[in-house]
């Protein structure tokens, strides 16, 4: 039986997918809480001409928006690649209660810089789905070496 972290990754993958359509980068990241989508998001930086359209700011604002308030203390995220700095730190402003991650990111994970860049509150899971994040991210690069 398939776990809720597994189905809710599931839902990251599809935006991820998504993003690799439009020639993004293929991170997707989607927010839950009590068991429901609140927010989705995929990598738009291209499209939107903007450094910050990562995925996990773009799911932010949309469940912000959903909830009408800036606290997602009752929430998971759930994103396809480790989030970098940047989003760690703006997801320790939300107060987000879960963080789960399918891959690490080597080059760019906040883990790297800064562990402590989260709410101390906020309970991080890695690892999830981590072979299907992880060839996303693989092919999307390999297809641009080309």
């Amino acid at each position: 039986m398939e776990s809720n972290d597994e189905k809710y990754m599931k839902a990251a993958l599809g935006e991820a997918r998504a993003a690799a359509e439009d020639d993004e980068v293929p991170v997707g990241a989607v927010i839950v809480c009590r068991d429901r989508i609140i927010g989705r998001g995929h990598n738009m930086t291209e499209k939107l001409h903007d450094a910050t359209a990562h995925a996990e700011m773009i799911a932010i604002t949309s469940a912000t928006e959903t909830l009408g308030g800036k606290y997602l203390d009752d929430c998971t995220l759930y994103v396809t690649v480790e989030p970098c700095p940047m989003c760690a730190a703006a997801l320790a402003w939300t107060q987000i209660a879960r963080i789960v991650y399918g891959c690490d990111d080597p080059k760019r994970g906040y883990s790297l810089y800064s562990p402590s860049l989260l709410h101390p509150k906020t309970e991080v899971v890695k690892g999830v789905m981590k072979d299907e994040c992880a060839s996303l991210m693989s092919g999307f690069f390999k297809s641009k070496r080309k």
